[in-house]
């Protein structure tokens, strides 16, 4: 991990800038080392002191007794850099800067010392948290190595962040709540280390469960998704993003320097690496409190027990207004409530036991939810009574819960309403006790739905998708199109211009004529047939209903010269200086039964390539009308931003039923998203209005911006595309054709029958277990891979019918760095002898030279000889461990090895 394992597992601490005074953060940080119990040598270093805190000082680093594993910079951001150089030449690899302001400081040659302070540590490899960091607490190693005025207790939710201030707000909370955590970090400025490799850290470490995240902005969005993505398949991951609003990201842009880029980008980002994102610290803080004492959510069906109606119906609307479920009470479940509750109880859920009650009624009541199948997760709300005191009531119920078996199955939340001692005190005893408790019946519902959405996203993230079916594209056209385009350096085209490049995709555009002026118009419109439509075209008017610029359904020539010439008119006085290039017109689309969105690929500054959806308008605002997606899309995730734009209300229902084929615009979208991949060179393309009717989609106007592109195709992406360069068509032994290409996630059905032809013992040697049937998530793993981490190369054969078959698969996982990578080869039992294993095995590790790695790996049993002369035969090296009962392999890529036949 470069670093990271030692940065987490630190045997020695200097504290340079150390001070005895109490005020100064020098002083602070040793205090705090020594207070947390840390184990290993804390060396203060300051030419003042003699000692600090009762710990002997040394004047420089020059005069440490021995090389830290950690340096912690207490100093200013002017001496930051030379005391860097000093701790690089003195071997320290970890150093953590508490300056801040540094990239507004410039050293003599200009250099901001924050520049100074990078080069100087790339030169002697060394990596840093901060600067602006506050530091960073791991309370099981009893490690505080923070300027933090409070220390973390032991728990299990890892918190990293962005801002100062926020760690010391959640860290108060936390520790009056008595919420521990495993690792607390601070990232401050993030010059080096950053989210993706604490992501990578984390998701491994056993003593955290959950991990949660302050973000201000994302500097590698590629790295951070990839990261995340495998990170939230093992973490629960909750995300507080600051700067949702235009006005918030305008002011985090002036703090920090950087261009944030579109909030409904980093939305997309969240929801697509499988994570939550919560809205603000309110929120924060009750999914803290959620996730400290929860269990992973069995359904989303929610039971509510109360003593008033009133809190009750308010816990309702909030969880019907963010898409939740009340538990429908079984007639069983009826009948016995009707047994412990007055003729006046509300007969339904919410289930209302009447301000009278008692404890004992609502224990009564509690055991009758918890012993019935009915519910996924209960919600237990108290209003302040004279016949149920809140404290003892409170602790009746906890004795119940801790008395039934049945409560740990299911999500069981609480809220004692109320500021008096009594509500407070009882809020306290059910924290104590284990259980999460909110102040209001709206805190308590907005936690329960962090558990909801996060399962939802997990099941975005597992969920197979469908095929597109057929899909005929005409790339060489498509290259054509760029190419000519760029080579006459025409880059900024319109609707009639951009047709062939969106025909050749497939695209349904309208018939579109340019016209010089009104007389040609009208001879067009003559030749084309009416009704027609009269737009103008113009570089330097954005918007066409400025000037009135669009006239609709011309039925004659008369009325087509007089609309064109009226347009011309409009745009000589509003806007004189405007250059007119013509005028566009167009057959008239059937409007009836339709409606018109507006799609666009845009370029976000963080996150590349964008899709948005919505319904647009000449004063279409992408920061709230808009619906966002991150490229490459399947069916499955173009059908999410379908339905989360009209859940949102960015595409609205016109009708009953809708008027839009869900299907046939997901297979538009994903068609746009392969243009997006194809073509590099577009900046820009504005699809506005997309007439759909049905299962029929028609482009009456679009923009095209075309910029030079010289990198990758790929590069520009924020998630790694499918790679079909991979693609290659190979002869085994006996004749027959088959290729070789990456998996894709459609791949789960064929993949889960070529695993059932493969025999009990194969499975065990490749699995090291026995595997039995692979469940859904299983395959999910298998299929649904980050390109950018993980390969897996299919061998699949086309059978007469048509139908895929998958004969064999390759893998190689590479670790976050990219240096090693682990092997796996499995080919179908029947299928062995063919030379199957061996085109595989070449497959992947032409792929591991491609990629950069230094080294591949892998591990067998001693009687699989098959694989260990495969992988003599490729080059590898073989170490048999009997006593393990391990084989290894191990194949240096650089210098190529020579291949034995």
């Amino acid at each position: 991990m470069a670093g990271i394992d030692q940065l987490l597992k630190p045997k020695s601490i200097a504290v340079v800038g150390a001070s005895d005074h109490s005020g100064r953060a020098g002083y602070v940080v040793t205090r705090n080392l020594q207070s947390g119990g840390f184990q290993g040598p804390i060396m203060p270093v300051t030419p003042k002191y003699q000692a600090v805190a009762g710990i002997l000082a040394y004047k420089t680093v020059a005069d440490l007794p021995l090389v830290p594993d950690l340096a912690i910079l207490c100093t200013r951001g002017e001496i930051t850099p030379p005391l860097i150089e000093q701790l690089g030449e003195r071997g320290v690899k970890l150093v953590i800067v508490l300056a801040a302001g540094m990239r507004g400081q410039l050293n003599a040659e200009g250099v901001s010392q924050y520049d100074a302070m990078q080069q100087i540590a790339a030169k002697y490899t060394m990596r840093v948290l901060g600067p602006n960091s506050l530091g960073m607490i791991l309370p099981w190693l009893n490690l505080n190595a923070s300027f933090a005025p409070v220390p973390a207790n032991k728990g299990n939710i890892a918190f990293v962040s962005q801002s100062a201030a926020v760690c010391t707000t959640i860290l108060d909370w936390a520790r009056n709540k008595r919420i521990g955590f495993s690792t607390f970090i601070s990232l401050g400025e993030a010059s080096d280390i950053d989210f993706p490799e604490l992501l990578d850290f984390l998701c491994r470490d056993s003593k955290t469960d959950a991990i949660l995240l302050y973000v201000d902005s994302i500097r590698d969005a590629r790295r951070f998704i990839s990261a995340a993505r495998a990170a939230a398949r093992n973490r629960r991951i909750l995300v507080l993003k600051s700067g949702r609003t235009r006005g918030g990201s305008v002011a985090l842009e002036q703090l920090s320097h950087t261009n944030i880029g579109l909030d409904a980008a980093y939305d997309a980002a969240i929801r697509r690496s499988g994570m939550l994102r919560v809205n603000n610290t309110h929120e924060l803080f009750a999914a803290v409190e959620t996730l400290s004492h929860s269990v992973p959510l069995r359904g989303e069906r929610l039971a509510i027990i109360t003593n008033g109606g009133g809190p009750a119906v308010m816990a309702v609307d909030t969880l019907m207004d963010a898409g939740g479920k009340l538990a429908t009470l079984s007639e069983q479940t009826l009948d016995a409530l009707h047994q412990v509750l007055p003729k006046s109880w509300s007969q339904t859920n919410p289930i209302d036991i009447v301000g009278d009650a008692d404890m004992q009624r609502y224990q009564a009541v509690i055991d009758i939810v918890l012993n019935s199948d009915d519910a996924d997760a209960v919600l237990i709300m108290h209003s302040p009574s004279v016949t149920a005191p809140g404290l003892a009531t409170a602790k009746a119920i906890i004795h119940s819960l801790k008395e039934n078996p049945r409560a740990r199955r299911f999500n069981i939340l609480t809220n004692w309403q109320g500021e008096g001692d009594d509500a407070t005190v009882a809020r306290l005893a059910f924290t104590h006790a284990g259980f999460p408790t909110y102040r209001t019946p709206e805190s308590a519902v907005t936690a329960y739905m962090h558990l909801v959405e996060y399962r939802r996203n997990q099941k975005q993230l597992m969920e197979t998708p469908t095929s597109t079916g057929s899909m005929d594209y005409d790339l060489p056209a498509a290259r054509a199109f760029i190419d000519q385009a760029e080579d006459i350096e025409h880059l900024t085209l319109t609707t009639h211009e951009v047709r062939p490049l969106l025909e050749a995709y497939g695209m349904q555009v309208i018939s579109t004529w340019l016209a010089t002026d009104s007389v040609e118009a009208a001879q067009i419109a003559e030749q084309v047939g009416y009704p027609v439509a009269v737009k103008l075209r113009s570089p330097d008017i954005r918007h066409k209903s400025d000037v009135q610029g669009v006239m609709l359904n011309l039925r004659t020539g008369a009325e087509v010269a007089n609309a064109a010439q009226a347009i011309v008119d409009r745009v000589a006085v509003t806007f004189p200086e405007a250059r007119i290039q013509g005028l566009l017109v167009q057959s008239m689309a059937s409007r009836a039964g339709a409606q018109e969105l507006r799609v666009t690929i845009s370029n976000d500054p963080v996150f590349g390539t964008i899709i948005l959806l919505g319904e647009g308008g000449s004063d279409w605002d992408v920061t709230k009308d808009a619906a966002v997606a991150i490229p490459p899309l399947n069916m499955a995730l173009a059908r999410y931003l379908v339905i989360g734009a009209i859940k949102s209300g960015k595409i609205k229902q016109r009708g009953f039923p809708i008027s839009i084929d869900i299907a046939s615009l997901c297979r538009f979208l994903v068609t746009l998203s392969q243009m997006i991949i194809d073509c590099p060179e577009i900046d820009e393309l504005d699809i506005h209005p997309l007439l759909v009717s049905g299962n029929e989609l028609t482009i009456l106007d679009a923009s095209l911006r075309l910029r030079d592109y010289a990198g990758s195709q790929q590069k520009r992406l924020a998630i790694r595309p499918y790679p079909k360069e991979l693609e290659q068509s190979i002869q085994l032994k006996n004749g027959q054709t088959i290729l070789l290409r990456p998996i894709l996630p459609e791949d789960e059905p064929t993949h889960k029958a070529f695993v059932e032809k493969v025999s009990e013992e194969d499975l065990y040697r490749r699995f090291f277990s026995d595997v039995g049937e692979l469940n859904h998530e299983a395959l999910a793993n298998l299929t649904q891979i980050d390109y950018d981490r993980e390969m897996a190369i299919v061998a699949t054969c086309h059978l007469a019918s048509g139908e895929e078959e998958i004969w064999g698969v390759a893998r190689l996982l590479a670790d976050p760095q990219n240096t090693d990578a682990e092997f796996a080869v499995l080919v179908r039992s029947d299928l062995k002898g063919v030379g199957l294993g061996r085109v595989l095995m070449q497959a992947i590790i032409d792929y591991g030279r491609q990629a950069g790695l230094s080294r591949i790996t892998g591990m067998t049993m001693p009687n699989n000889r098959g694989m260990i002369a495969l992988a003599q035969k490729c080059g590898f090296s073989i170490d048999v461990q009997m006593e393990d009962g391990i084989v290894d392999m191990q194949l240096s890529l650089h210098p190529n090895p020579p291949i034995n036949d």
